[in-house]
């Protein structure tokens, strides 16, 4: 009878396991061939913001940190970016770098502070120190204030791949994308991001246990500021601008919209929620529709109908727990 139990156990684990590769696969393939039926600059809009929104996700969904100043990171990137590859002449890959680095910097700073409150407390405080951001950002001289820093050439990467092309663009940031999802993904299935699920489930367990809470929480929020940062500094290359707008409250607050909508605590739920939300600015900003109304009109509807999002519902429902989706939020 166990020989039995273990097999079905394991034709199951091999059914789970095929179709998940045979989602991924096909995801894969549509994200390479995308370019030649859709426009490559909405497509690598809809990739910077996946990738911003699974940032964040992982400390919302799997360190249960709400944090309302993340636009701080993904800005701010998007600003050092832009001013090293426009005044400095430094190639994209190593204005990236600076992004990057820069937004880990500032995840740092701020997470020192953070992460001694907890709960509304902490996104407070993660809100008022991103608001004393923009304001930085609207004063200092390189930003270029209320203007931004326009004209950001885009360079050749690695000195011969000419980024001004639309096409060699995209499958740059298409590659810069799966890069960071993959990080994502290792790190949330490491033994660190193991110990991140128990300080969501259980702060004061962990403590019990031996962890340094503070320090693993001052760990996740600089990764996830760091890859915030990855998806702003992309996205300053693709649209050649860096601006306020880029900094201020209503990207944290369209970031978490994203991970709602798609599920907190999967991996894929904020790419689909990051793709709902861009596609609806995209297609109803030359309608007469109000796009913010819609999209509020639709953040309604999966609050009241998929309470754990749409891609969480999904993971959750008969359907997708036969083909071998776990939801463990």
């Amino acid at each position: 009878m166990a020989d039995i139990t273990e097999t079905i156990r394991t034709e199951k684990s091999r059914t789970a396991f095929s179709v998940q590769a045979g989602f991924l696969l096909a995801g894969l393939v549509f994200l390479l061939l995308a370019p030649f039926f859709f426009y490559p600059i909405f497509l690598m809009k809809l990739l910077c913001f996946a990738l911003f929104a699974c940032a964040f996700n992982l400390l919302l969904g799997y360190t249960g940190l709400l944090s309302f100043g993340h636009a701080t990171f993904f800005g701010g990137a998007a600003y050092f970016t832009a001013y090293t590859v426009k005044s400095w002449g430094l190639p994209p890959e190593l204005g990236i770098l600076v992004g990057v680095a820069g937004a880990a910097f500032l995840g740092l700073v701020m997470g020192f502070f953070a992460i001694r409150r907890q709960g509304i407390y902490f996104a407070m405080i993660t809100l008022a120190l991103s608001q004393m951001f923009f304001f930085f950002c609207l004063q200092a001289k390189f930003t270029e204030g209320e203007d931004g820093i326009q004209s950001v050439p885009r360079g050749h990467l690695f000195g011969f791949i000419d980024l001004s092309n639309s096409t060699n663009m995209y499958y740059f940031v298409l590659a810069v994308f799966l890069v960071g999802i993959l990080i994502i993904w290792r790190f949330i299935n490491s033994p660190f991001g193991m110990i991140l699920k128990s300080i969501r489930e259980n702060e004061n367990r962990a403590t019990s246990l031996g962890y340094s809470v503070a320090r693993y929480k001052l760990g996740a929020f600089v990764m996830s500021a760091a890859l915030a940062g990855l998806a702003g500094a992309m996205k300053s290359l693709v649209f050649q601008f860096a601006t306020l707008t880029d900094v201020a409250w209503q990207m944290s607050g369209e970031v978490i919209l994203m991970t709602l909508l798609g599920g907190i605590g999967t991996l894929v739920g904020p790419l689909f929620g990051a793709g709902l939300v861009v596609a609806l600015q995209n297609y109803l900003a030359t309608s007469e529709f109000p796009v913010t109304i819609i999209t509020g009109v639709v953040f309604m509807i999966c609050v009241l109908i998929f309470r754990r999002g749409i891609i969480g519902e999904f993971y959750a429902s008969r359907l997708g727990r036969k083909l071998g989706f776990v939801y463990r939020r």
